[in-house]
């Protein structure tokens, strides 16, 4: 038989590092919805728990014990692993929820287009999306897994690298029929279509950058429409507005269905990538683990396929 823990009170423990985050108790107690006077209670009751001093209380307000110090990173992991458990334990009574958040563009142009394979596969599973570029705390919400487009890695959680990703010119067949592109230069002759998209990814080339590498010159290649998300410059693209610098990822079912072409056989890989991360107590969930087998399907069929067309069309 297992030793009996011996641990001080757990409300003693997060008053002290709610008070320790905060170096305030005041701002502690407002946190934990209780009076300045409780928090110094319970500090109180911990110091004599342990028997030594946790706070200096100084001119300029409190600073902690190196004692304190010490204790407070692995208290704050241990919090945050309470709180994984209790998700755990909420997952568990409701097995059939899977809640992932992933960015917009991917969502609606890779994800969706695919879940449904999943929901036939595991009809027992609801899947739960939230399209979002924000990253996920893990610790503070019920987010099972978070499909994240970044340089990687992502510590202190379980990664899976899904996809790569390349961007390539893309048109309408419209267009291209109406005024054809064969090299760089002939897109001085069209609208060029621009990514504004938030994904700070330097090694992603815009089109002046673009143009620049093949030699083109000769006209400003900043001007044309702008859109915040990947998705919606490929449906401009679609819908024959011009020409976008697309991510290949995100454009390859519209390319597959003949609603775009890509006019050149010219592609720039980039250093982002599509990731897959979730905390590693996640991954023990019956849900997870069928959404991860899934998903890794699903990407190594992908990326065959893009292997595929790079080797015979020069793509």
């Amino acid at each position: 038989m297992e030793p009996r823990r011996r641990l001080p009170p757990l409300n003693a423990l997060r008053a002290f590092e709610s008070a320790a985050r905060h170096l305030n108790f005041s701002r502690a107690a407002d946190e934990l919805s209780v009076t300045p006077g409780a928090v110094s209670q319970q500090i109180q009751n911990l110091e004599d728990y342990v028997g030594a001093a946790l706070f200096k209380r100084t001119p300029r307000g409190l600073l902690l014990t190196d004692s304190a110090q010490m204790a407070l990173p692995a208290l704050r992991e241990a919090f945050d692993r309470l709180a994984e458990a209790a998700a755990l334990l909420t997952a568990a009574v409701d097995g059939r929820r899977l809640t992932l958040t992933a960015p917009p563009s991917f969502a609606a142009k890779w994800l969706v287009p695919r879940l449904g394979r999943f929901e036939e596969a595991y009809p027992q599973v609801d899947v739960w999306l939230s399209a979002d570029m924000d990253l996920v705390d893990f610790a503070a919400s019920d987010v099972d897994l978070a499909l994240r487009y970044g340089p990687g890695p992502y510590p202190g959680l379980e990664t899976i690298r899904l996809i790569n990703e390349t961007v390539i010119p893309v048109m309408s067949p419209v267009l291209m029929a109406a005024n054809p592109v064969a090299t760089p230069a002939d897109l001085s002759k069209h609208v060029l279509l621009h990514d504004g998209s938030p994904d700070a990814d330097e090694s992603c080339p815009d089109w002046q950058m673009w143009l620049a590498a093949r030699g083109v010159k000769g006209f400003d290649a900043n001007r044309g429409p702008r859109f915040n998300q990947s998705s919606l410059v490929i449906e401009a693209a679609v819908s024959g507005r011009g020409v976008a610098l697309a991510k290949r990822t995100l454009a390859q079912d519209d390319l597959d269905a003949g609603r775009l072409i890509a006019p050149m056989p010219i592609s720039t890989m980039v250093d982002f990538a599509y990731f897959l991360v979730h905390p590693k107590a996640k991954g023990r969930l019956p849900q997870v683990k069928a959404f991860l087998n899934w998903i890794r399907e699903e990407a190594q069929t992908h990326e065959v396929a893009m292997e595929t067309l790079n080797n015979g069309a020069g793509i």
